[in-house]
């Protein structure tokens, strides 16, 4: 089979596991994905299976397994506490090394878990994911959960915190305690909005007595169940927090490397020069986050579909624009592209608005040193 057909069969049995799970939102996700990957080579197909997804009507994610029992809610507004996330990514997994192993070992002792116990251990149960804004915590925990065909359940502590926080307090035990009940992985988002230092004069007791709950609860979580949770600040964590928890995994805002792997993952099914331009913008976009760079490369391509303009020429603009970026800047970035062999000098005066000049200076200087 050549590769088109490959992927066709490969996304036919995808799609067939997922539909007999039963739950249809993960079905439209990979329906819009097959009609997003086969768009150039079969453009009928794709537009049958948007047509489709246009008519087919949405409904909240059904836990598998415990569909029978409801969710829990909070008593005086009735407003589910928990979010059942799709356990079918939206966009391919990208991490350092280090997260990779992390998540592996983690995956590893699931696997292994009799092999483990055997020996008087057991899984991890507990992963604390830190990092700023954006940098995949919640899709490291979604993809942790596809792997072990689990149900993702997130409750947002920011969400959850009421003025009333002996209500605060009950709506945690009644989530804490219905995902120890359920075969699931528990993501508590925002952790730091509750598990704050309990040396903070700021502080009032119940948030406090509130601290001391959750820690008891991490202790005496099931070795059955993974407890996730994520937290954009670090610092303001109460320091018994950082005992609880077995694994702590760190995230950063993307490297160069990583940022052209998403934009040619992002770019791949609308242009044949994908690759060069994730090279392009892997300076452009160093900095930003995971979701602020995929953010901007899908804002970038509605525009063109719009206009009914080329792609690349709403691309090139970015660069052109260069919204906040400094004189010292775009010389950085334009003797990096000419460096990196995908453009002219002069198309990267282009696209900087940095002088040939400039541009070839640096260059007779990285020679003269790698010749040295």
């Amino acid at each position: 089979m050549n590769k088109i057909t490959n992927e066709l069969f490969s996304d036919f049995i995808q799609l067939a596991r997922t539909a007999l799970t039963g739950r249809q939102q993960d079905v439209q996700l990979v329906i819009h994905r097959a009609s997003k990957k086969f768009k150039q080579d079969y453009p009928e197909l794709t537009e049958s299976l948007v047509s489709l997804l246009q008519e087919s009507p949405t409904r909240t994610t059904p836990l598998r397994k415990h569909s029978e029992t409801p969710l829990p809610v909070d008593l005086d507004s009735r407003l589910q506490l928990l979010k059942v996330e799709s356990s079918v990514l939206d966009n391919e997994l990208i991490v350092s090394e280090n997260i990779k192993n992390d998540l592996s070992q983690l995956l590893s002792e699931r696997r292994n878990s009799k092999a483990l116990m055997k020996h008087g251990l057991h899984p991890t149960k507990s992963v604390l994911f830190t990092g700023p804004p954006g940098v995949g915590k919640t899709m490291a925990a979604k993809w942790v959960a596809s792997q072990l065909d689990k149900p993702l359940l997130v409750l947002d502590l920011a969400a959850v915190m009421s003025s009333f926080l002996g209500r605060t307090g009950n709506n945690i035990r009644f989530v804490l305690d219905y995902a120890k009940k359920t075969d699931c992985i528990l993501l508590l988002d925002e952790l730091d909005s509750i598990a704050k230092r309990r040396d903070d004069s700021s502080e009032i007791g119940e948030l406090k007595r509130l601290v001391t709950v959750l820690l008891q609860e991490i202790d005496d979580w099931p070795a059955s169940g993974i407890l996730m949770a994520a937290t954009n600040h670090p610092d303001l964590l109460d320091p018994a927090i950082w005992r609880r928890f077995e694994l702590v995994v760190n995230f950063d805002n993307p490297t160069a490397d990583q940022i052209e792997k998403q934009v040619t993952s992002l770019l791949r099914d609308e242009m044949e020069d994908a690759n060069t331009w994730g090279k392009i913008l892997s300076f452009v976009l160093l900095g930003k986050s995971f979701s602020e760079i995929e953010r901007q490369i899908n804002l970038t391509r509605k525009a063109a579909a719009i206009d009914g303009s080329s792609l690349a020429d709403k691309l090139e603009n970015m660069i052109v624009s260069g919204e906040g970026l400094s004189k010292e800047q775009r010389t950085q970035i334009a003797c990096a592209l000419y460096d990196s062999g995908v453009v002219t000098q002069r198309k990267a005066q282009e696209l900087t608005g940095v002088a040939r000049e400039t541009i070839r200076k640096h260059a007779k200087r990285q020679l003269n040193k790698s010749n040295i």
